[in-house]
């Protein structure tokens, strides 16, 4: 899945490490997500949305999500 995650971590200057251990999983885990090779669990994205004060969709890319309004 497509994410920020990567972006948001370096504008704090935490490493991968850091923000593992804030979150509570495995630096590789980390590595996974910003390779966009893991999506994580529904619980883990609220969890790293909530670490960085922002709602998951702006760190998560949802790519069933139109931004086009059908009322316009």
């Amino acid at each position: 899945m497509k994410n920020a995650l990567r972006g948001y971590r370096k504008a704090r200057g935490l490493s991968q490490l850091e923000l593992a251990d804030a979150v509570e999983v495995t630096r590789q885990s980390i590595i996974a997500m910003e390779a966009e090779k893991y999506d994580p669990s529904l619980p883990m994205a609220y969890r790293l949305a909530a670490f960085f004060d922002v709602p998951v969709e702006q760190l998560f890319h949802n790519p069933w999500k139109s931004d086009k309004n059908p009322y316009q």
